[in-house]
């Protein structure tokens, strides 16, 4: 199944949750799309509710089915909490960091501009956008890429960072200090569901 390149508003008023986390694509038509998208919402199942969860999850960071699996396995075999190992392996990709260090206004862009060469990482170029980061990788973007028009528009907008990334916005360097928390995580999410729904 491939990445879902649509309309990312209706994704976000489909399941009544940011997937941009900015909450301007449900802050308009804060109802599901569609010609009876304002009408009555029908009753889900425990299945469609779990499914809803997973669905969220993987639009917000732009996985396809396959690798949200992967990943998914991958966070088993980790010490810890299952679900929360899971959101912490989609926040250390480098698409994310990129987004999460405000150099992209969204993940969409952010994997746009990895895919295009512009970022490095420990001054090594990396175009996978699903490259795992580990706590001290140093992201920067290249020297040829620091007057790139989409970069320095994202920069002047005053995104606030999370405290599990430093970034200097006059070298435009970042550091990926350490894993986040789960407080620092959207609080919308239960990762829960999506360990119940692939558990079944």
């Amino acid at each position: 199944m491939a990445r879902y390149t649509g309309p990312a508003y209706k994704k976000s008023r489909r399941y009544g949750f940011s997937t941009l986390e900015n909450g301007k694509d449900i802050a308009k038509r804060p109802y599901a799309p569609g010609q009876h998208g304002a009408g009555r919402r029908k009753k889900i199942s425990e299945y469609g509710i779990q499914l809803q969860e997973k669905q969220k999850i993987r639009y917000m960071y732009g996985l396809n089915e396959k690798q949200f699996r992967r990943l998914f396995d991958k966070a088993s075999k980790l010490k810890g909490i299952h679900g929360e190992n899971f959101l912490k392996l989609l926040e250390s990709r480098l698409d994310n960091l990129v987004y999460r260090m405000g150099l992209a206004a969204t993940r969409r862009g952010a994997r746009q501009l990895v895919n295009h060469g512009h970022i490095m990482v420990n001054n090594v170029k990396v175009d996978i956008p699903s490259y795992q980061c580990k706590p001290g990788d140093v992201i920067s973007v290249k020297e040829n890429s620091k007057e790139h028009p989409a970069i320095r528009l994202s920069l002047e907008a005053n995104v606030t960072r999370p405290a599990f990334v430093e970034f200097d916005a006059k070298k435009l360097t970042g550091t990926f200090v350490r894993l986040p928390e789960r407080t620092e995580l959207n609080a919308d999410i239960n990762e829960n569901l999506v360990v119940e729904f692939y558990n079944r």
